[in-house]
């Protein structure tokens, strides 16, 4: 029993002892090598195990490289797994970019691969361009009435600007820039019903994609549809803001009114209590002048009289009065 438990030990690390080689030295993958003649050697192989990288990913790469008649070396690609990019996507856009005769190259397409572009992506975008739908863009006329536009952009990736160039997003704002310029320089919205790609023709002079990642091939109006009267609406919001400003101002000036009213009132009130105040000093200063002899009563009566006509007359003056005359209080 001591001596099959011990076979079993030895089996156990001989196989444990077996798969680590066999991981640490691929030698599928160094068969494969020598059936298509890729130059990689078994050192090599065993050194990317170390550092790393995996082998069959190099492997697959410079095997479909080879057979694309590509001149690739294992240490540009290992090199480029390293810095953090995609091998197999930078090996399938060079071959496609090959075989459809665009100049690219491998340190262009890591460039690309490493600016977080998809280079594979690119190049084929390049081969069959790309249709972009742009949101609904709303414009006025000159005439006051509001369009609404939908564009298709066929776009084609431009391979030299894709490091360092715009994306979709700057594309889809400059042609709508371009929309609402358009339809704001015409006359009428009935002529850019009637016409509609001279806004096309407008976007496309324009030059948009300068400086974009992208080559604008064709803008194709796809939808012209009629908005709302916004000339209008803004004569109609500014007669209602006229009509505001107005009755402020007349309240205003009512409230002024108002105010000067109450401050007259307020002034005829204090004279009318003046007045009272030296009609309440009349008999006193009448009593004194009896006193001191400088008022005898044949002028108390005369002054009685004239009181009396003054107060028929008062009569006589306003509307409705009676025209008996009035008795004499003497």
């Amino acid at each position: 029993m001591e001596g099959i438990g011990l076979y079993a030990v030895i089996l156990v690390v001989a196989i444990v002892f077996l798969w680590i080689i066999l991981y640490f030295v691929p030698l599928n993958l160094w068969f494969q090598c020598i059936l298509t003649q890729v130059r990689i050697s078994l050192i090599q192989l065993v050194l990317m195990r170390w550092r790393k990288v995996p082998p069959s990913i190099i492997v697959n790469a410079m095997i479909n490289s080879k057979k694309a008649g590509l001149n690739l070396s294992a240490d540009q690609l290992e090199a480029h797994y390293l810095a953090g990019g995609h091998v197999q996507k930078v090996v399938n856009a060079l071959i496609s970019a090959d075989k459809a005769n665009i100049p690219l190259d491998f340190k262009a397409a890591t460039a690309i691969d490493l600016a977080g572009r998809d280079v594979f992506e690119a190049v084929q975008m390049s081969v069959n361009p790309k249709v972009i739908n742009t949101p609904p863009v709303a414009a006025v006329a000159k005439d006051g009435i509001q369009l609404i536009a939908k564009a298709r952009v066929t776009v084609r990736a431009n391979i030299k600007q894709l490091v360092g160039g715009a994306g979709e997003e700057t594309i889809l704002a400059r042609v709508g820039e371009g929309i609402v310029s358009s339809i704001g320089s015409a006359g009428s919205h009935k002529l850019v019903l009637e016409n509609p790609d001279s806004i096309s023709k407008v976007v496309l002079n324009k030059g948009l994609d300068s400086g974009t990642a992208f080559e604008i091939l064709s803008i194709d109006i796809a939808d012209v549809d009629v908005g709302k009267n916004i000339g209008a609406q803004l004569q109609m919001d500014q007669a209602h803001a006229d009509k505001n400003i107005a009755q402020a101002r007349a309240e205003e000036r009512r409230a002024m009114a108002v105010a000067l009213e109450q401050e007259n009132k307020a002034k005829i009130q204090e004279a009318r209590a003046k007045v009272t105040e030296a009609e309440a000093e009349v008999p006193k200063a009448m009593a004194e002048a009896f006193r001191n002899g400088n008022l005898g009563i044949m002028d108390y009566y005369k002054m009685k009289n004239i009181e009396a006509d003054t107060s028929m007359r008062e009569s006589i003056a306003k509307p409705g009065a009676s025209t008996k005359p009035a008795g004499n209080n003497a």
